[in-house]
């Protein structure tokens, strides 16, 4: 079926969802259209609203309607994985000005194939021997400051190097030898290092060492996509699943030519390597590639300005409760989204729990555990008739724990 005849025959369909401000359609599953099973009510499973964020343990993202229309329509025919992503990576490299780039099964698996790249080049007898590195000729040292050594780097100890952690400059020179691979930057932990992205990238080139940046949640705004390309980062690692809100089990690994080719050789379907279980389908490719290209069009201040005003919304809500302040909280370098604080004056308020109360109650809704016993909440994974649900709930269980 081409694209339109899939489309008329979907807009004959009851929607199970409703199109959000942003123009977003989210249906309940992405099951056979005549199927009229509810599984979240056949399983026992429960669905609520989510005023937290687009995070793996709650299911990222909603996926764009676009994208989930691509993954429908890509599924109806065959095709080689290879040529997928030898074409979907050329466009989406053309869009985040990298040389070539592809599509991995989320941000981690970008971080580990990006490496293994890295490790064996297109050399096919290094590449099955990852990570059983001794005796391999392969380098087996990455360098990065110990500020960015958290529990992602796991994805780099995975193929079998070992990380070297500085903290200044002098630290860096006197760590580089013969074993050093790579040298990795975290960039959401970039202002808690003494080594700043311009000075980290100086350093490599004058050692000739291939350098890899994680950016996987730094969206928005979109000009990070090719902002650490610009800047001469060799490899960037991003997910497909948060803001983007392409298909969760998504990523990108984009960066120089040989690098994308040589990670290629430790992703499927090349063979039973360690990047085998990082399988990635053509209906996958093609979805995050609507998201991403979606995403860039987006009017990104027009949306901003969207997120602010439901954020006001539910801060009006619950500033109205005597004993309640609502306040934006400074923006990270991660997630960068509106995030409003909900506290309360606990001697007039008698609330230990909201966040458990909210996830308990009717409808369930989900936000974030603040400082002291407050709740942090944002609209950007909300739907536009959600918006007052929230904020009048927040209001009534704070009202309710007046003493």
């Amino acid at each position: 079926m081409k694209r339109r005849e899939i489309l008329k025959t979907l807009s004959m369909l009851p929607l199970a969802g409703a199109i959000g401000n942003s123009g977003s359609l989210v249906t309940s599953a992405q099951a056979a259209p005549a199927s009229k099973r509810d599984l979240f009510k056949e399983f026992g499973i429960r669905t609520f609203i989510n005023a937290s964020g687009y995070f793996t343990s709650l299911s990222g993202s909603l996926m764009q309607h676009d994208a989930a229309d691509a993954i429908r329509e890509t599924a109806t025919s065959f095709c080689r994985l290879e040529d997928v992503q030898d074409k979907v990576g050329e466009r989406i490299a053309s869009l985040l000005h990298a040389e070539s780039a592809m599509v991995t099964a989320g941000a981690f698996s970008a971080l580990m194939l990006g490496t293994a790249g890295v490790l064996s080049g297109t050399d096919q007898k290094k590449v099955s021997q990852i990570p059983r590195l001794e005796g391999s000729g392969m380098k087996t040292e990455v360098i990065l400051q110990k500020a960015h050594n958290d529990g992602y780097a796991h994805a780099l100890t995975n193929c079998g190097v070992k990380l070297i952690t500085v903290e200044t400059v002098e630290d860096l020179e006197k760590a580089i030898s013969e074993k050093t691979a790579m040298m990795y930057f975290i960039n959401y932990q970039s202002s808690l290092g003494k080594i700043q992205h311009k000075e980290w990238l100086e350093l490599a080139r004058k050692h000739r060492i291939p350098t890899m940046i994680d950016m996987a949640a730094d969206l928005p705004p979109k000009e990070n996509l090719w902002k650490f390309h610009d800047m001469g980062f060799d490899l960037v690692c991003v997910s497909g699943g948060k803001f983007m809100r392409g298909p969760q089990s998504t990523g990108i690994l984009s960066g120089k030519k040989e690098l994308i080719a040589a990670a290629r050789m430790s992703a499927p379907p090349r063979g039973s390597n360690i990047g085998r279980g990082m399988k990635v389908n053509k209906e996958e490719i093609f979805g995050l590639y609507i998201a991403l290209e979606h995403f860039i069009n987006t009017d990104q201040e027009k949306e901003w300005k969207m997120l602010e005003d439901r954020i006001a919304v539910i801060a009006k809500e619950a500033a109205s409760v005597p004993g309640v302040k609502a306040e934006l909280i400074p923006l990270p370098l991660i997630n960068r989204i509106p995030t409003l604080n909900i506290s309360w004056d606990k001697s007039k308020i008698k609330l230990e729990n909201l966040a458990a109360v909210l996830r308990n109650g009717n409808p369930s809704i989900e936000v974030m555990g603040g400082q002291g016993g407050s709740i942090n909440v944002t609209s950007h994974m909300l739907k536009k008739d959600e918006v007052k649900i929230v904020a009048s709930r927040i209001r009534e269980e704070l009202f309710k724990a007046l003493v």
